[in-house]
C-alpha cells in the first residue's frame, strides 16, 4: 500500500531542514545587535547548525538502520523544534550556540530519514517520482530561506526566524503519528558512532574552516590538511568501513559525487549573484530575493516531470539530462554584467533551476534502489552529507574565485565560471555510472 501522506511529510521535513540552514545567514547582523556580540560570534549560530548536521550524518545513518523509523522520526522532529523555541528563548549567544549544536544533531536525523521515508512508503516502480518530493522541497527551502528570513526580519524581528519551521514540524509529527506503521523501537548509539562522528566533525570543520579563511590569507587552507588523517583513520574504523562496503556494494560513488558536484555548483552560483544584484546591479533586498527565486520555481515544475520520467524513461538518463541542463543554465550567466536586467538572469536560473528539478528525484531513487538491503539509512546518509557538503563547500569555492579576480565583474565571471566546470563534473560522472562492473 502507498502511503503518499509520508512522502510529503518527507517532503516538508526537507523544505523545513534546508530552510533552516539559510534562513539564519539572513539574520546574523541582527542577532549581533540583539544579543550585542561580534559578527563573528553571532556567525556561529549559522555554523553551530551546519557542523554537526554534516558531522553526523554517516553515524546517524549508520544508527538508524538498527531502530524504528516511526520512533526516530517523531523523536528527532520533537527535538528539533524544541530546540528552535530555545533559539528563540536566548537570552545570550552562549545559549543561542548551545542550542544550535543541538539542533543541528537532530536535523542530521533529519535529514537521512527523510529520503527513506520517501522511499519505503511506496512501492518501488514508483520510488522515482515519491523521491522528487524531498529532493525538490529541500533545495527549495535552501533558495527561498534568505526571502523567508527577510519577511521576518522586517516585520517580527530576528527571533521569528527561529520559530518559522514550527508549523511544518507539527504537521509532519502529525501524519507520522498517524500514518507510520509501527515498527521496532529505539537504542543509544554505540561508543564507536560518537567517536566517529568525532573524527567527522573535526575533518569538517577542519575543511570549511580552511576555505572561509582563506580568502583573507592563503596560509590559512593549511588548517584543511588535517582533514585527511583524520577521515583515513575513519575509514579504518568499524563506522567507515561498512560506509565505504555500502558505496562499492552499491557501486553509486560517483553519483554522490555529482550530487557534491551539482549542489556546490549551484551554492556557489547562488552566492555570487547574490553579490553581484546588491552590488553593481544596486537592487534591493527584495528585487534581489525575487530574481533567485527563479531557480526555485524551475525547480519546482520541473520536479515532478523528473520522478515520472526516471519511472518510465530510467533514473540515469533522467539525472544525467537535469545535470546537462542544470550545466548550460549556469553556463549562460557567466558573461553576467551590469547591463543584464533581473528578467536576463532570472530566465538563466530558470533554466538551471528545472535541470536541478530533473536530476533531484531521480539521483535519489538511483542511490537507494541500488542499496544492499537492509542499508536505506546508510545510503541515504551519504547522499545527504554529499548534498550538505557541496551546499557549504560553494560559497566558499566562489569567494576564493572572486577574490581572485579582484573582487570585480572578472571575478563574477570567474566564479561562475568555476561553479559551472563544477557542475560539469556531474555530467561526466553520470554519464560514465553503470558503464563499469561494480567491485
Amino acid at each position: 500500500m502507498d502511503r503518499w501522506s509520508l512522502v510529503v511529510a518527507a517532503g516538508l521535513l526537507s523544505f523545513v531542514a534546508m530552510l533552516d540552514m539559510n534562513v539564519v545567514n539572513l539574520a546574523l547582523t541582527d542577532i549581533a545587535a540583539g544579543l550585542h556580540v561580534s559578527a563573528g560570534v553571532a556567525q556561529w549560530a549559522a555554523l553551530g547548525y551546519q557542523l554537526p548536521l554534516v558531522a553526523l550524518l554517516l553515524p546517524a545513518g549508520r544508527w538508524l538502520d538498527q531502530v524504528g523509523t516511526r520512533s526516530a522520526l517523531l523523536l528527532a522532529v520533537s527535538c528539533f523544534a524544541t530546540c528552535s523555541v530555545l533559539a528563540a528563548l536566548a537570552p545570550c549567544a552562549s545559549w543561542l550556540i548551545a542550542a544550535r549544536l543541538l539542533q543541528g544533531t537532530f536535523g542530521a536525523v533529519l535529514f537521512v530519514l527523510m529520503p527513506v521515508l520517501a522511499a519505503t512508503s511506496v512501492r518501488p516502480e514508483l520510488r522515482g517520482r515519491a523521491m522528487s518530493v524531498p529532493a525538490t522541497l529541500g533545495p527549495l527551502g535552501a533558495v527561498t530561506g534568505p526571502v523567508v528570513g527577510g519577511l521576518l526580519l522586517d516585520h517580527l524581528g530576528w527571533r521569528a526566524v527561529f520559530l518559522v519551521k514550527l508549523p511544518v514540524c507539527l504537521a509532519a509529527v502529525l501524519i507520522v503519528r498517524r500514518y507510520a506503521p509501527r515498527r521496532g523501537g529505539l537504542r543509544l548509539p554505540d561508543r564507536g558512532s560518537l567517536g566517529d562522528a568525532a573524527l567527522i566533525g573535526a575533518a569538517v570543520a577542519a575543511v570549511l574552516l580552511g576555505l572561509t579563511l582563506a580568502p583573507t590569507a592563503p596560509q590559512w587552507l593549511l588548517l584543511a590538511l588535517p582533514a585527511v588523517p583524520l577521515v583515513l583513520l575513519w575509514l579504518r574504523r568499524p563506522g567507515g568501513r561498512p560506509v565505504a562496503e555500502v558505496l562499492r556494494a552499491a557501486g553509486t560513488t560517483g553519483v554522490n559525487a555529482a550530487v557534491l558536484a551539482l549542489a556546490a555548483g549551484f551554492a556557489a552560483c547562488q552566492y555570487l549573484l547574490v553579490q553581484h544584484l546588491r552590488g553593481p546591479q544596486g537592487e534591493s533586498a527584495t528585487a534581489t530575493a525575487l530574481t533567485m527565486l527563479a531557480f526555485p520555481l524551475g525547480m519546482v515544475l520541473a520536479g515532478r516531470v523528473g520522478g515520472r520520467l526516471a519511472d518510465r524513461w530510467g533514473a540515469r538518463p533522467t539525472a544525467l539530462t537535469g545535470a546537462v541542463i542544470t550545466t548550460c543554465g549556469l553556463a549562460a550567466l557567466i558573461p553576467v554584467d551590469a547591463d543584464w536586467s533581473a528578467l536576463d538572469i532570472a530566465a538563466r536560473l530558470a533554466a538551471a533551476g528545472a535541470g536541478m528539478g530533473l536530476n533531484g528525484g531521480p539521483t535519489q531513487a538511483l542511490v537507494m534502489t541500488a542499496s544492499p538491503p537492509g542499508k536505506l539509512a546508510t545510503t541515504g546518509s551519504a547522499v545527504q552529507l554529499s548534498r550538505s557538503l557541496g551546499f557549504a563547500l560553494g560559497p566558499a569555492l566562489a569567494t576564493a574565485a572572486a577574490l581572485a579576480g579582484g573582487r570585480t565583474t572578472t571575478g563574477t565571471h570567474a566564479g561562475i565560471a568555476l561553479a559551472a566546470a563544477v557542475a560539469a563534473t556531474a555530467v561526466l560522472l553520470l554519464a560514465l555510472h553503470g558503464r563499469r562492473p561494480r567491485a
